[in-house]
């Protein structure tokens, strides 16, 4: 167990703890993004807030026990969605109970596949896919608890290469 933050995270080769972080995500429109996110994935709604003129500026949501803000482009500010930059490198991981559930949810309120649901080496089920604005979301179920040293070794066979713990 590592402490990180005050907080004791379980440790393997996949994250399976959400530490108290607040993501703020680019989007193309909060609003519509706030609804996809509740539905996609299930976060709820806590706040919003909206200029004079009833454009909103940011809708804080709640995904699990992390908050996550989504708020508009503006270009001239340099906030641009992953779509608009041609992509991103980074993918948020939410650990659910029924991958396959999740990943049904995701692709039927409009989600891109980016990496079908399929058994990972380290022990999850796990997919990939991007939102609307671009950003990559993996869905992780874990299934199997596999030993560092097995996680190397199967590591290693997929990659075709060497692996150590």
């Amino acid at each position: 167990m590592d402490s990180v933050y005050g907080h004791v995270v379980h440790t393997r080769c996949m994250v399976i703890f959400v530490t108290q972080t607040a993501i703020h995500l680019v989007v193309s429109d909060p609003d519509q993004a706030a609804s996809w996110y509740s539905q996609a994935l299930g976060a709820r709604e806590t706040s919003r807030l909206t200029l004079p003129g009833g454009r909103t500026l940011t809708v804080e949501l709640r995904l699990g026990d992390t908050i996550l803000a989504v708020a508009g482009e503006m270009p001239e500010r340099g906030m641009r969605t992953p779509a608009a930059l041609g992509g991103t490198p980074a993918a948020l991981h939410v650990q659910v109970s029924d991958v396959d559930a999740a990943w049904a949810r995701a692709l039927q309120a409009g989600a891109t596949i980016f990496e079908p649901v399929h058994d990972a080496f380290w022990g999850d089920r796990t997919g990939q896919f991007l939102d609307p604005s671009g950003h990559r979301w993996a869905l992780d179920q874990h299934v199997d608890d596999v030993p560092p040293e097995e996680i190397a070794a199967r590591a290693a066979e997929l990659f075709s290469g060497s692996a150590t713990t």
